[in-house]
């Protein structure tokens, strides 16, 4: 079955199923009106382990919501999630949660391995569902662009799960960017040093599906194969390129995504990933992916983003070299505990010293300095001429202005805001600011440094236009069939 075909059969779902649209309220970007009058929000949770667990409380936690559905392919989640909502239907195949229950469920909240994000959530959609996805927001290129149009069509309240979008330092960073303290950027690097990458051989032969899996429903719309243990589930899908987006799909979302926002980028003109040749089977476990992106009002009149992941990442560069100057205050509110962001996350959460490079950030280069902004709770702080420079004046300034008040340093605090927007904005009382408008276009241009990866030094050209590649040989990447199941 192909992405059409799929797609078509939840759209006739959607018309043959006695049901009033729930939601129907726009994000920002549109500029329309709907009215809605729910007092109260049913979800529906696809995923409820893991990530998802994590996802089900901070969603539930909102005084509005009533979680009505919870579904998971995983006996072993779906009876933990249930003891914690006794009074949810629970089922393992979202098809038949949607079919009998689509006229109960207002949101859907798709907390899946990536493969699945784009199936449900299309799904939902074509159910007239406001959809809450985790990052990335899909597997294929194709399917980020399908969601996009499919919500601005619907009008559909949308948000994609990169949590900390909505938490301060970010929120900072974007408004210093913009009132252009380090003047026009004309370079970005991030990096990160997890390894969602795999360079080992293709296991082989198969192992006994545990009775509390579903592995046909794990799959879903991926190909057909054999199981073997602690290789897919629950853990090491993300390294497998038929499931997840490695290393620059998991942590490149987050770390993308305040540069991203802050100097309104679009996709990319150019893509290039820097490492080995591809196996057909896990990711690279070490890449560097340089992006030429065209100018923004925030931008020299072309952007290059180099972005780097792995064991070591990154390289020394000029561009990345620190002061060893305590002279500047420092943010003294550092996190009370651990991050849980997500599983096994490992961010560095401590006062970084000064001249060391932050585990995980970006760094922006303007013309009138660099911007470091650590990942995450942290300040960002200004470096010129080899000095750090005291920009608590514009902070206070734009503290005020925007009333953002003050840092917490609290992710058990912070970590439910971005979800409880979303809830907020179903209910008619706020908008997302992660809508799919804008996190399918983020989504799209981490895909793309992916797909770089199977065509290793070779620097790609992509047609925002036509959304294709000029090199017709990796337009065969920007999607899949769908298999029947």
């Amino acid at each position: 079955m192909d992405k059409r075909e799929f797609l078509k059969k939840s759209a006739i779902l959607a018309s043959s199923t006695a049901i009033i649209p729930s939601i129907m309220v726009s994000c920002k970007e549109e500029k329309k009106e709907v009215p809605v009058e729910l007092k109260r929000l049913r979800t529906a949770h696809i995923g409820v382990g893991n990530m998802g667990n994590e996802d089900l409380r901070d969603i539930s936690s909102h005084a509005k919501v009533d979680v009505v559905a919870l579904c998971d392919v995983d006996a072993n989640y779906l009876t933990a999630a249930s003891k914690l909502h006794p009074n949810a239907k629970t089922y393992t195949d979202y098809r038949t949660m949607f079919k009998e229950m689509a006229d109960e469920i207002d949101a859907v909240i798709v907390s899946t391995p990536d493969h699945t994000h784009a199936p449900a959530s299309m799904w939902a959609m074509n159910l007239d569902k406001a959809v809450y996805c985790q990052k990335p927001l899909t597997h294929h290129v194709t399917e980020a662009r399908a969601m996009r149009k499919l919500a601005a069509e619907k009008n559909l309240v949308t948000q994609m799960g990169i949590q900390v979008h909505s938490f301060y330092d970010y929120k900072l960073a974007t408004l210093l960017i913009q009132s252009g303290i380090i003047g026009k950027v004309h370079t970005v690097r991030a990096w990160s040093p997890k390894n969602w990458g795999y360079d080992g051989p293709v296991p082989e032969g198969k192992d006994p599906i545990p009775a509390t899996l579903d592995w046909n429903l794990w799959l879903g719309t991926s190909a057909t194969r054999d199981f073997k243990e602690a290789t897919y589930h629950p853990g090491n899908w993300r390294k497998l390129v038929d499931y997840g987006c490695g290393t620059l799909g998991d942590m490149g979302v987050h770390i993308f995504d305040t540069p991203y926002n802050a100097l309104a980028l679009d996709v990319p003109m150019t893509i290039k990933n820097e490492c080995r040749e591809p196996n057909g089977f896990g990711y690279p476990e070490n890449n560097v992916v340089t992006y030429e992106f065209p100018g923004t009002k925030y931008t020299a009149e072309k952007l290059t983003w180099i972005w780097s992941d792995g064991p070591g990442a990154p390289e020394l560069h000029e561009d990345l070299k620190l002061p060893n100057d305590s002279s500047i205050p420092k943010d003294d509110t550092t996190p009370k505990e651990e991050a849980s962001l997500e599983d096994k996350m490992s961010l560095d959460t401590k006062e970084v010293p000064d001249g060391t490079l932050p585990d995980q950030g970006a760094m922006f280069i303007g013309e009138k300095g660099r911007l470091l902004l650590p990942h995450f709770m942290q300040l960002p702080r200004k470096i010129v001429d080899g000095k750090y420079v005291d920009i608590s004046a514009e902070i206070s300034a734009l503290e005020k202005e925007n009333n953002m008040g003050k840092p917490i340093r609290d992710y058990a605090s912070e970590g439910p805001k971005h979800y409880h927007q979303f809830v907020d904005a179903c209910l008619g009382e706020a908008e997302c600011t992660a809508p799919f408008s804008y996190a399918g276009r983020l989504t799209e241009t981490i895909l793309l440094g992916v797909i770089a990866g199977r065509f290793p030094n070779e620097t790609l050209h992509w047609n925002n236009e036509t959304a294709k590649f000029d090199e017709e040989k990796a337009n065969q990447f920007l999607g899949s069939k769908y298999r029947k199941f």
